[in-house]
């Protein structure tokens, strides 16, 4: 049976943002989160609940690069999602997040605590003190390289996290695929696939 895990996660600055990047920034969360049971409250936090916590890393990284690519000059102000990822058992069926129970939950609500004390933007918890600490190198990792992200280094990463090649980015994008290329170099693409990899390595051998 996989593992569960839970993300709990607001708009860092959501107050800053504007009217029409606010609205985008929720559209496009809505439409990551879509294919998981998701509550929105008090307008900028979010709470998604994955049967399969393999993949949880991923949506956590698609978020936050979301909100990243979304402002162009991070030095008027940062957009970014603070999350936390909770692994571990959750009491079935989960018919509404607002009263479901478990240990994911529980560890999700407890690191998101933890990450509105500092400036860390992601966390990952899991039930076993040995694989949390595994966990967070990952995270510490992340968030080492998600804070030098430019938005329009953002941009490309947003699109290879959803496993496109960079042939059709640079047509997305209206860009050559040289300077597609230069991009993921630049955001460390293959960096951030080897800790998608490891996390999704260390969730199956916890399986």
């Amino acid at each position: 049976m996989p593992l569960s895990a839970v993300l709990t996660g607001d708009i860092v600055n959501s107050t800053k943002l504007k009217a029409a990047e606010e609205k985008k920034l929720i559209k496009t969360l809505t439409t990551i989160l879509q294919p998981y049971p998701f509550e929105f409250y008090r307008g900028d936090s979010f709470q998604v609940y994955l049967k399969d916590a393999a993949h949880a890393l991923r949506i956590a990284l698609l978020c936050r690069t979301a909100a990243i690519k979304l402002v162009q000059l991070r030095d008027i102000y940062e957009s970014d999602i603070r999350i936390s990822i909770g692994i571990g058992a959750v009491q079935k069926p989960v018919r509404s997040l607002g009263s479901a129970k478990g240990e994911a939950f529980v560890l999700s609500g407890r690191g998101f605590d933890e990450l509105q004390k500092n400036e860390t933007r992601l966390a990952i918890i899991t039930e076993k003190n040995i694989a949390t600490t595994g966990a967070a190198v990952i995270a510490d990792y992340v968030n080492s390289l998600y804070k030098e992200l430019t938005s329009k280094q953002a941009e490309v990463i947003f699109l290879m996290l959803q496993g496109e090649n960079q042939q059709h980015i640079a047509e997305t994008l209206n860009k050559s695929k040289s300077t597609i290329n230069q991009f993921t170099i630049s955001a460390r693409w293959s960096e951030i696939e080897r800790l998608l990899f490891h996390y999704e390595k260390l969730i199956n051998e916890l399986q």
